[in-house]
C-alpha cells in the first residue's frame, strides 16, 4: 500500500512538533550545565546520549519489522493514544489556569544555581555536567523515541518520515541554542503540546482502528479528520474547565 502524502505530512509535522518540545526542555538544562559547568563535557554528555538514542531507533525499528503489522498497528496505537491525551490533558488544564504554564527562564535559573553550588566549574573534564547533560537528552529523547517508532511502525516506510521529523527538530533547535545562549523562553510550549497531543490522540485512534481492521472513510486522510475532531473537543473543554475552577482555592502543583 502506497503512503498518501496525508499520512506523510502529518506524521512529519507530528514528529516534528513533539520532538521540538522535549529538545526545547532539554537545551534549557544543557544550557544552564554548560554555562555554569563547562561546555565540553556538557556538549560530550549531550552528543553521546543522542548517538545512544539513534541506535535504539534502528534496532528497535528493524526488530519491529519481525511483527504482524496489525497488531503492532493495535499496540502502538492504544500507547500512543496515552500518551497524546496525557499532553493534551496537561494543555487543556494549562489553558484553563488549573496548572501553571512552563517557564524556561525560571528553570533555567534553577539549574544554573543548582550545578554552580555543586563546586567550582572543572576547566578540563566535568563528570557531573557530561551526566547531567547526557541524562536530560537520554530523559527527553526517550519520548522522542517512541514518538518515532510509534509513528514510523504503523505502515512500512514511516519510519523514516518520522525520523526525519526528529532530526529537523533537534537541528532547529541546536542551531538556536548555539545561536542564542539561552532558553528559548519565547517558544509557546504549552501551544505546541496542545497541537502535538491532539495530533498523537488522532494517530494512536488511527492505528487502533488499522489494527482491528476497522475501514476508515478516505483512508488516510482520515486522519486530518480525527485531528479536527480533537482539537474541537479541546478546545471546547478548556472553558469547561475554567468554568469548574475555584478562584479562591487555585492549583499550584507542577505539571
Amino acid at each position: 500500500m502506497g503512503i498518501s502524502w496525508a499520512h506523510m505530512g502529518t506524521s512529519i509535522a507530528t514528529s516534528f512538533l513533539a520532538s521540538l518540545v522535549e529538545c526545547v526542555e532539554a537545551l534549557t538544562v544543557i544550557l544552564a550545565v554548560g554555562s555554569v559547568r563547562g561546555w565540553r563535557s556538557a556538549l560530550i554528555g549531550s552528543a553521546s546520549a543522542v548517538v545512544v538514542l539513534l541506535l535504539i531507533v534502528a534496532g528497535l525499528g528493524t526488530a519491529l519489522t519481525q511483527i504482524p503489522l496489525p497488531i503492532i498497528q493495535l499496540v502502538v496505537g492504544a500507547l500512543l493514544l496515552l500518551f497524546g491525551l496525557r499532553w493534551l490533558r496537561k494543555a487543556i488544564l494549562r489553558s484553563a489556569g488549573l496548572i501553571p504554564l512552563h517557564d524556561e527562564q525560571a528553570i533555567f535559573a534553577k539549574h544554573s544555581a543548582a550545578f554552580g553550588s555543586s563546586g567550582a566549574a572543572a576547566t578540563a573534564w566535568d563528570k557531573i555536567a557530561f551526566a547531567a547533560a547526557f541524562n536530560i537528552t537520554m530523559l527527553e529523547g526517550t519520548e522522542v523515541v517512541f514518538i518515532v517508532i510509534a509513528i514510523g511502525a504503523g505502515r512500512t516506510g514511516m519510519m523514516l518520515p518520522a525520523s526525519l521529523g526528529a532530526v529537523a527538530a533537534l537541528l532547529v533547535v541546536t542551531a538556536l541554542g548555539f545561536a542564542l545562549h539561552r532558553p528559548l523562553a519565547r517558544v509557546p510550549e504549552n501551544t505546541l503540546k496542545f497541537a502535538v497531543g491532539v495530533m498523537l490522540s488522532a494517530f494512536g485512534t488511527f492505528w487502533v482502528g488499522e489494527g482491528m481492521h476497522m475501514q476508515w472513510p478516505a483512508a488516510d486522510w482520515s486522519i486530518l479528520a480525527l485531528i479536527a475532531a480533537y482539537l474541537v473537543l479541546a478546545l471546547a473543554l478548556v472553558p469547561l474547565c475554567r468554568s469548574q475552577s475555584s478562584p479562591s482555592q487555585p492549583v499550584t502543583r507542577p505539571s
